[in-house]
């Protein structure tokens, strides 16, 4: 029953209409926003570094087996010690399912033993919709000068399913590390999956 719920919430993700998506091979487009903390976080302020964004959702099952088995965290820790900024997004509207305020977002990533730089607050949806941000989760790679290098999934397989976290291929992840290696990811573009991410409208 819990497997039929996901999979019909994932197809009606896929059928969600297309917006204006960002592009690749173009600069990222720049914006402001409050992190847990209430500090003012500008993506042009990490010019110079690779940056990875992440939209979240807590209450999200395919966040959650991201989280549950160790993986996404590892990969922020992994961003980390490559010198990558890692900034959390959360575009849950108030009154929907994974919306937090500061504390919130704060007492999540202290549960999840999270690590990303921000966990920025973005609850009127500017940022996701500027990204075009489809899903939690959503993953962006941007390269040192400020150009787009990846958008889509953040592996292979498309499931809620703790232990495909562990062993899918790692699309984001390898997308980052071509980006500090100077090359091109491949794949640049894949299909977000996920649940779809609750803005206001």
């Amino acid at each position: 029953m819990i497997k039929t719920a996901i999979a019909a919430l994932f197809v009606a993700t896929l059928a969600a209409p297309a917006l204006a998506a960002p592009v690749n091979g173009v600069a990222a487009p720049d914006f402001t926003a409050r992190d847990a903390d209430g500090k003012t976080v500008r993506l042009s302020d990490f010019r110079g570094k690779t940056v990875v964004l992440e939209w979240t959702n807590s209450g999200c099952p395919f966040v959650r087996a991201h989280y549950d088995s160790g993986v996404m965290q590892q990969r922020q820790r992994e961003a980390r010690a490559a010198g990558v900024v890692w900034l959390s997004i959360n575009s849950g509207a108030p009154g929907k399912q994974g919306h937090v305020d500061g504390a919130g977002a704060k007492a999540e990533v202290a549960t999840n033993k999270a690590a990303p730089a921000h966990y920025l607050l973005d609850a009127d949806g500017k940022i996701g919709k500027l990204y075009d941000a489809k899903t939690t989760p959503h993953m962006f790679v941007i390269r040192p000068d400020g150009v787009l290098a990846y958008q889509g999934a953040i592996d292979d397989k498309p499931t809620a399913v703790d232990a495909d976290a562990k062993t899918a291929t790692t699309w984001a992840k390898d997308a980052m590390t071509a980006v500090l290696a100077g090359k091109a990811p491949a794949p640049a573009i894949t299909r977000p999956y996920g649940c779809s991410v609750k803005y206001a409208d």
